[in-house]
């Protein structure tokens, strides 16, 4: 298959290139001093990536600890209010510690501790990162520090718990918006002072090379197991996947075992409060190409072509740029990005809770939201939605701003 003269028989070979690039979007734009780092880290990660090793050690702990292969669930009450087309998730929320982080926590984790590192530097948003990479210390007997926005730190309390529980040091980010942007900038700082004895071990498909690769060939354990589950399930591949886009970690793993079909592939960003700068944080949708946090993609902008101030109901997604990766796959026309916003995500996210049983995280509510969208317009089919975790770090903010849902008309929103 080809797009945008991109041969994806050998995408994996040649993406992205020596330097970290996906076409123009990736790189390294980072001190010197830092850049040996980054160096350090992309020799041995290449001298064990094919260690025979290292991969039946990660196999060993995906199996025996984390529990993989996560499963795949067919929404049939969920399908059956909405018409033909019949939904699907992958169950990312049933991984240890209830989302996709872990998969590549482990590895990074593993990677540390064949570099001889001491401790693990991370940045998280709405927890999920810290609460895997909090667990990966714990499981290699490493420090932890984990860097965190104050606003995010009072909407995501019982992760903020788990996290100390887990013996990680949560370091409070007050500066600026104080949610994932800021926490990067306080973790990547802390990291030029520590690298010596550190890791710094990214949550997503962001950051200098050769964390976008890095962090993508991780999660791409999601997608192959995807693939052949639901070709195992059904006796063919979806028609559609969608997964949500923030940094883009989990979308980036689960469209890799997919980006050689002929399968449609979505992938949704935060629309949030509608189309003002500072109302979303949709940065593939509405930015343009820009250098943040080491690596160059599309990011959203203020007047003084600053990152912007973005906003989503989900921590997890504001962000104000997105992985290089994704950025190259949108030019080049095979993944189509869209947006919903925080009405349609909350919808969902009590649809799938009433009628499934399922109580999805408010990012992954995204995705199900767009899937509900795009089961209604596609008439007949399947869509395969990637459920990157569990709603349980959440609570409290839902019942807090929504309630239990008694406002919520499930027949409308579903007819």
């Amino acid at each position: 298959m080809n797009f945008g003269n991109v041969d994806f028989n050998t995408y994996f070979k040649n993406y992205p290139d020596e330097n970290g690039f996906f076409g123009k979007y990736g790189g390294c734009y980072i001190s010197p001093e830092l850049s040996n780092a980054m160096k350090e880290i992309t020799e041995a990660y290449f001298s064990i990536c094919q260690s025979r090793k290292f991969i039946n050690e990660l196999r060993r702990i995906r199996k025996e600890f984390q529990g993989r292969p996560t499963p795949i669930s067919h929404l049939e009450r969920l399908s059956n209010r909405i018409g033909n087309v019949q939904l699907y998730v992958k169950r990312e929320d049933l991984n240890h510690t209830g989302a996709h982080k872990l998969n590549h926590c482990m590895g990074e984790a593993l990677l540390a501790k064949y570099m001889g590192k001491k401790k693990i530097i991370a940045e998280t948003g709405a927890g999920q990162h810290g609460v895997a990479l909090a667990t990966a210390a714990a499981y290699f007997g490493l420090e932890c520090d984990i860097y965190m926005g104050s606003v995010d730190i009072k909407k995501q309390a019982p992760n903020v718990a788990r996290m100390k529980i887990l013996g990680a040091n949560v370091v409070e980010v007050t500066h600026g918006l104080a949610t994932l942007k800021e926490a990067v900038d306080a973790a990547f700082a802390a990291y030029a002072n520590e690298y010596k004895d550190a890791i710094y071990c990214i949550g997503s498909v962001l950051g200098p090379h050769p964390f976008p690769m890095m962090v993508r060939d991780f999660q791409s354990v999601v997608g192959i197991e995807a693939r052949e589950q639901f070709n195992d399930m059904t006796g063919h591949l979806p028609d559609a996947i969608v997964a949500c886009v923030g940094g883009g970690s989990n979308a980036a793993g689960f469209f890799s075992g997919f980006l050689n079909d002929s399968v449609d592939i979505y992938g949704i960003e935060p629309l949030g409060r509608g189309p003002k700068l500072g109302d979303h944080a949709a940065s593939l949708k509405y930015g343009t190409e820009g250098i943040m946090h080491g690596f160059n993609s599309i990011m959203l902008k203020d007047e003084n072509g600053e990152p912007a101030p973005v906003y989503s109901v989900a921590s997890g997604l504001d962000y104000p740029s997105s992985g290089p990766e994704h950025a190259f796959l949108q030019e080049i026309g095979r993944v189509k990005y869209d947006v919903i916003g925080d009405d349609d995500t909350i919808k969902a996210f009590f649809a799938l809770s009433r009628l499934e049983g399922i109580i999805p995280a408010i990012e992954s509510s995204h995705a199900v939201a767009y899937g509900i969208k795009l089961a209604k317009e596609m008439g007949k089919g399947s869509v395969l939605i990637n459920l990157s975790g569990r709603g349980d770090k959440d609570m409290d903010y839902i019942l807090e701003n929504y309630g239990n849902g008694e406002n919520f008309n499930l027949d409308q929103y579903l007819k």
